[in-house]
């Protein structure tokens, strides 16, 4: 049976290391951080993930994954390494590549035997020949001629239902040079494979592209339809309705077409500057991706003038915060727009209460590092509530869905309620007394 090593045991090693160790396969993740590996050979995983827990658990009493610090050891024991570092941005928008890099150079100096080396890692197109270049510098500075395959194969996960998007994929991209490597890469998704899951083979360029593509397209959706959010106010347009209305043509597809005060996470801010930066290199005008990049970045400037124009001034005032990871079911706070959004309003005066169900320990680190004043981190959404003077509806977790509106109300010293989600009905909340503001319906 091949063992597979995992390098980088953040969110998409620690992902694809579970759900393959769950496909039968004998996986090690290695990472630098012992205080994470630690915590992983007893079952507790660094990241909140639906599933991943329980995932975890049961493959490591099966004995099918392990969490080491040992590269060396991983390396040379293992038929396929997979690269699962971060590539996080750079100040010109570019993706840094050191991470990528230094594991190529380790990969290079460890191996012992022929290599299949799978970059998880979203890189800029190119990437793995460089890597490809890395490991053989290294093999040549030991007077070694050994064989190895480069591969690009980039995951598509969603945060907050990566277990599923791992095991149920739409489709599995695999960037190769020879035969042998894609069979071996068939092997190692087989149950996917075996369900008829659709694997397109290219060369490895493609494969990376295809993933900057494919992230910046969805950001694009995003921003487009955040984009009308101003004209259907304005016009007495819903903006549900409108994508509603999209959705239905099986050319656009309902997916992503949800209005909000803009997105974030790991991946789509990243990924759309690194995609210019490329095009910027190559001298192509990317002007759609650049036109996403400030769409967004405008819509999150929006809510804070939704905010200010309705209240007036800001100085003084409180505002308790209903969610803060960048969506739902994950606790990643990552370029969430709860940032920009609160660092606005504290700079005009605001204080803040504020309570998500996963993503306060990470909030916490950030606000700090911002200097956002932060009344209290609460324990729950009525305590969020408690003396403010508005409520800003900021991330949609489940239970925010079915808030007792009435407690809520009577919790405050004011009435203002800014439905970033539109997850209520205007009637409703103008029934129960509240001055209610949401985006795209007037």
């Amino acid at each position: 049976m091949m063992k597979i090593s995992i390098i980088g045991s953040g969110y998409v090693g620690l992902v694809t290391g579970v759900c393959l160790s769950d496909f039968g396969w004998q996986v090690t993740c290695v990472d630098q951080n012992e205080e994470i590996i630690h915590k992983l050979n007893q079952g507790i995983a660094p990241i909140y993930e639906p599933g991943l827990d329980d995932l975890l658990l049961k493959n490591l009493y099966n004995k099918r994954i392990s969490f080491t610090t040992d590269i060396k050891q991983s390396v040379m024991d293992a038929d396929i390494i997979f690269i699962a570092v971060g590539t996080p941005q750079n100040n010109d928008g570019s993706a840094n590549l050191t991470n990528v890099f230094e594991v190529a150079h380790q990969i290079g100096h460890f191996m012992n035997s022929k290599k299949i080396i799978v970059d998880k890692s979203t890189v800029p197109v190119g990437t793995g020949q460089l890597v490809k270049k890395i490991i053989r510098e290294e093999l040549e500075a030991r007077e070694l001629n050994l064989d190895y395959d480069m591969v690009s194969n980039p995951e598509f996960l969603r945060q907050g239902s990566a277990i599923y998007d791992f095991t149920h994929a739409d489709r599995v991209v695999i960037g190769a040079e020879s035969q042998e490597a894609i069979d071996a890469m068939k092997e190692v998704y087989r149950v996917l494979f075996i369900n008829e899951t659709p694997f397109l083979i290219v060369n490895i360029e493609t494969a990376e592209m295809v993933k900057y593509a494919s992230n910046a397209f969805l950001a694009t959706k995003i921003s487009f339809i955040n984009e009308l959010t101003e004209l259907c106010e304005k016009t007495g347009a819903n903006i549900q309705q409108v994508a509603t209305g999209m959705g239905m043509d099986g050319r656009i597809g309902s997916k992503f077409l949800h209005a909000g005060p803009g997105y974030g996470g790991s991946c789509f801010p990243k990924d759309t500057k690194a995609l210019l930066h490329i095009g910027n290199q190559q001298q192509c005008n990317l002007g759609i991706i650049k036109a996403t990049i400030e769409a967004n970045e405008k819509q999150k400037h929006r809510m804070v003038e939704i905010i200010a124009q309705a209240m007036g001034s800001l100085n003084g005032k409180r505002i308790g915060v209903l969610g803060l990871a960048f969506k739902n079911n994950t606790d990643d706070m990552r370029e969430a727009p709860s940032l920009d959004i609160l660092n606005e309003l504290a700079l005009q005066g605001t204080q803040f209460r504020v309570y998500d169900p996963k993503a306060m320990q990470n909030a916490k680190k950030l606000f700090h590092a911002g200097q956002i004043p932060i009344i209290k981190y609460c324990d729950d959404e009525y305590d969020a509530s408690l003396d403010m003077d508005a409520i800003i509806l900021m991330t949609e977790w489940n239970q925010f869905r079915s808030l007792n509106l009435d407690h809520i109300k009577k919790n405050m010293r004011g009435n203002y309620f800014f439905d970033f989600r539109n997850i209520y009905s205007k009637e409703i909340m103008v029934q129960k007394g509240f001055q209610y503001y949401c985006v795209g319906r007037s």
